[in-house]
């Protein structure tokens, strides 16, 4: 036996479940992007080789990356995530060009031809590594997949940061960003991470800001993929350095992966984990991931800037990098928004330090505005069933009754 009482408390129970269940569909997390991952493909997803970040230092020989026999059936999340189709309608970097200090970049590599230049060893790359970040940067994407690269019409110049295997060296790095520094060009890429501050490295990134060019750093080491012992904290150079945008990766999620090293005043973070991109023999693809995968979508993002505002000094092209990036913990690269946003100041003078204001973040009260429309229209909406249904259930019943209350005359059997 069941009062009308009891079925008006169970109804209300279900509705504000339901309502409960319907409201986080009107709330989306504000301070990440929408996730647009691409369908799997079956269960596993693409499977592609891994490009290493360095060879086996202890090997007697060594043994280069051999060529992928296996291809990208389509564009990766991290394309679709930076939305590099649209961007290309306004920017493709045309007329800048990025050094990338990193292990070598083959000239001739699939998708890079006419797009690289590199002189003595920097032209070689047994590790493979320099060559993928260089498809990042400014490779064609030729085929079905439009693995493009974020400035596809930018120059690369290839400068080695390590040796053949892929070991960092300070000595190498101070050398590579010179010669960028004499070259002029307007973005410099450093894809290795330092444990040790030089003054020489120093110098030599003072130099290359004063000269005009954005330096852009990977903040910490890719981790090595076996290692298991648990780093302490600690800042990479030249990331470290006042000036030079230092760049972390990120998962699709937008937070950073588990075993990535911890450091502190990092600017930017970029896609750095299942990033497909091209190597230096054959037209096979790879998958890629780090800090270093992070900073070339960046130097990428900061060519795209530079070929349509290119009276912006360095800091103001890192600027817009940054106050256009998704508001987060981190600042999430957003390179369509850095190129077509108007800011309110966008002018910055070369040689300034790296910024200790607040980063200034896109207006999102548009957004904000929706989402408080959306959120009305599902309460009144579930306030409207309720009504309904309250009606159909009690009233019925209320007229049984002669519309006396319940208890007032005897029980309603049920």
């Amino acid at each position: 036996m069941r009062t009308p009482a009891r079925w008006v408390t169970r109804l209300l129970s279900g509705t504000g479940l339901a309502a409960a269940l319907l409201l986080p569909t009107a709330l989306p997390a504000q301070a990440a992007p929408p996730s647009r991952l691409p369908a799997a493909d079956g269960k596993k997803g693409q499977e592609l080789p891994g490009m290493p970040t360095a060879l086996d230092p202890t090997a007697d020989a060594v043994t280069c990356t051999p060529a992928s026999r296996e291809k990208a059936k389509k564009q990766d999340w991290s394309r679709q995530r930076l939305d590099l189709d649209r961007l290309h309608q306004y920017s493709t970097g045309a007329g800048v060009t990025v050094a990338l200090i990193d292990t070598g970049v083959v000239p001739g590599a699939a998708g890079l031809s006419g797009r690289v230049t590199a002189q003595g060893t920097a032209a070689e790359d047994c590790v493979g590594h320099g060559t993928f970040l260089a498809g990042l940067i400014a490779g064609a994407g030729k085929g079905s997949s439009r693995l493009t690269g974020v400035a596809p019409g930018a120059k690369i110049l290839a400068l080695r940061g390590t040796d053949t295997r892929g070991q960092a060296s300070t000595g190498l790095v101070v050398e590579a960003l010179r010669e960028a520094t004499e070259a002029k060009a307007e973005v410099i890429a450093v894809a290795v991470a330092l444990p040790r501050r030089d003054a020489e490295l120093t110098r030599a990134v003072a130099e290359a800001r004063s000269a005009g060019a954005l330096v852009v750093a990977a903040a910490t080491p890719d981790p090595p993929r076996s290692s298991t012992d648990e780093i302490p904290p600690r800042t990479y150079w030249p990331a470290g350095e006042p000036g030079v945008l230092s760049v972390a990766d990120m998962l699709p999620g937008g937070v950073r992966p588990d075993n990535a090293l911890a450091t502190g005043g990092i600017d930017l973070a970029a896609p750095g984990a299942g990033v497909v991109s091209g190597g230096p023999r054959g037209d096979g693809h790879y998958l890629g991931a780090g800090a270093s995968v992070a900073t070339a979508y960046a130097a990428g993002a900061a060519a795209a800037v530079r070929a349509v505002r290119p009276d912006d000094s360095p800091d103001a092209v890192a600027r817009r990098l940054t106050a256009t990036a998704y508001p987060a913990d981190i600042p999430q690269l957003d390179v369509y928004a850095a190129v077509t946003t108007v800011l309110a100041d966008s002018g910055g003078s070369a040689g300034a330090e790296r910024a200790t204001g607040p980063v200034t973040v896109r207006d999102t009260s548009a957004a904000d505005r929706a989402t408080d429309r959306a959120t009305l229209f599902v309460l009144l909406g579930s306030a409207g069933v309720l009504a309904v249904l309250w009606g159909a259930f009690v009233l019925p019943r209320a007229r049984a009754r002669g519309w006396r209350p319940a208890g007032a005359g005897g029980t309603e059997q049920e």
